[in-house]
């Protein structure tokens, strides 16, 4: 059922008309990002899952530098858990 049919019933009936919820804004102004000048001075963490043949899914962790753009570390594994 659409909304515009839902506000008409309950108009009909007299009954309280649900708010609609607006876009969420983001609060103050974004600073842009800054560019790295050397290697190690930031990393970026990227997932990335698969499925097996037999259906299992299998997450890969890498690890990126963001100034060589080198990938520095692998972790594959079924689950990854945040303890790691």
């Amino acid at each position: 059922m659409n909304w515009k049919r839902l506000y008409r019933i309950y108009r009909e009936e007299k009954l309280t008309v649900r708010k609609r919820g607006g876009r969420k804004r983001a609060l103050g102004t974004r600073a842009p990002m800054t560019i790295p000048q050397g290697a190690n001075q930031r990393w970026s963490l990227d997932f990335v899952s698969d499925t097996l043949s037999d259906g299992r899914r299998f997450r890969i962790l890498c690890i990126i530098d963001d100034f060589s753009r080198e990938c520095l570390a692998t972790v594959v594994d079924t689950s990854l858990s945040g303890s790691r």
